[in-house]
């Protein structure tokens, strides 16, 4: 695994990434956009974890072409929890937005997420309301999402979205394994933190 030191950044996008190979110039040209309109300094921190595709090759010409872009490498797949871990233990900015590499996410959704921070919460969560995914994955992913907010007490839509925002002091404590990162909201809430629901685009896979 390598990183760089940069200075500090106001926000960091933390991407898990796994074979992606197809998605990751789309997402980057797409970040770049909205990113460019955000005050403030910002670093992306793309975690490989351990592809098997080109996908390795494709982040380092981008970090190559963008000095505020960070690649951390697996050399083997440990799964999307540990590489969101390895993303956030190495995150600079004040704020932390998570979010996935197929391009279901929508980048654009990025601004909002940050402006909801600025109104004094500590999490905002996506939810996405108008999910792009078949009843396989929406049905399962309904009832997961009522037991969660029925046995934490804390009421979220869409705990399986990874288009999130931190405020990194509230993650500082937080040890994530196995699937953990769904439930970063839930330890989050019991530690104090405000937290808050924006409704994101969700696009197909």
């Amino acid at each position: 695994m390598s990183s760089s030191r940069r200075i500090a950044p106001f926000l960091s996008i933390v991407i898990p990434v796994y074979n992606e190979e197809e998605n990751l110039r789309p997402l980057w040209n797409e970040l770049k956009k909205i990113l460019r309109k955000i005050n403030g300094r910002w670093e992306v921190i793309f975690v490989d974890d351990g592809s098997e595709d080109r996908s390795s090759s494709i982040l380092e010409k981008i970090s190559r072409s963008e000095q505020r872009v960070r690649v951390l490498r697996f050399m083997r797949n440990f799964g999307q929890t540990a590489a969101m871990a390895a993303g956030i233990d190495h995150a600079l900015g004040d704020v932390i937005v998570s979010m996935d590499a197929d391009c279901q996410n929508d980048p654009a959704d990025i601004p909002r997420l940050v402006s909801r921070m600025e109104e004094g919460y500590d999490l905002v969560s996506g939810w996405r309301r108008r999910r792009r995914d078949p009843l396989s994955k929406r049905i399962p992913s309904v009832v997961a999402n009522w037991l969660i907010s029925l046995l934490t007490g804390v009421k979220l839509h869409d705990y399986g979205c990874t288009l999130k925002a931190y405020r990194r002091n509230i993650l500082k404590n937080v040890h994530l394994y196995g699937e953990m990162h769904r439930f970063i909201p839930v330890f989050a809430s019991w530690a104090g933190a405000r937290i808050s629901e924006e409704v994101v685009n969700h696009r197909p896979r």
